[in-house]
């Protein structure tokens, strides 16, 4: 017989497990998990592995040890077959009965069920920054273009005015004001 090329995919979780095969690691504490995060309904007792997040079966959960069903970690039949190693078969303590655990959790959606999200508003704008900004939009490149344009000899001006020497006298007290750059050299060692 030879061996198949296709990868194999996770298994469907089954109910209720015939091994006898028990995990080394301590006892899961049911009432150590959120309410949300376990099911203790007879019907379809399951909770999520702590270890791989994926919802899982509670075999047993009328007999002295219930257990967490043998596991893989991914999605059923379209995920690779990996075997949780950390929670297949881990014993399962559960302190917490099933009417407690109802109030535990439709007092949690009580607590946040009135909960909605806000659209959140845009500060109203002032009446001169609402102008300002319109007038922007209006605008087109050859607009801007002008604009410029209009603008561009008062630059010149002021440019010409920032370079001449000012008129007047020389300060008295101190050195003269040197009027070309200077470029300092590094000195020679």
């Amino acid at each position: 017989m030879s061996a198949s090329t296709l990868e194999r995919t996770a298994r469907t979780r089954r109910s209720r497990t015939r091994s006898r095969t028990v995990n080394a690691r301590p006892a899961l504490v049911i009432s150590t998990l959120k309410p949300h995060q376990y099911d203790l309904r007879p019907a379809c007792a399951s909770l999520i592995c702590p270890d791989c997040k994926t919802w899982v079966p509670i075999t047993g959960l009328q007999t002295r040890k219930p257990k967490v069903v043998p596991h893989d970690t991914g999605l059923a039949n379209k995920d690779a077959a990996v075997r949780c190693r950390l929670g297949s078969n881990r014993l399962v303590t559960v302190d917490v009965t099933v009417k407690k655990w109802q109030e535990r959790l439709e007092d949690g959606h009580a607590e946040t069920g009135h909960r909605q999200s806000t659209t959140v508003l845009p500060k109203a704008f002032s009446p001169q920054t609402d102008r300002t900004l319109r007038a922007r939009a209006e605008r087109t490149p050859t607009g801007r273009v002008a604009d410029w344009n209009a603008v561009l000899p008062r630059v010149a001006d002021a440019d010409k005015n920032r370079l001449m020497v000012p008129a007047g006298d020389a300060p008295t007290g101190g050195p003269a004001v040197p009027l070309d750059t200077l470029h300092p050299q590094r000195p020679a060692r």
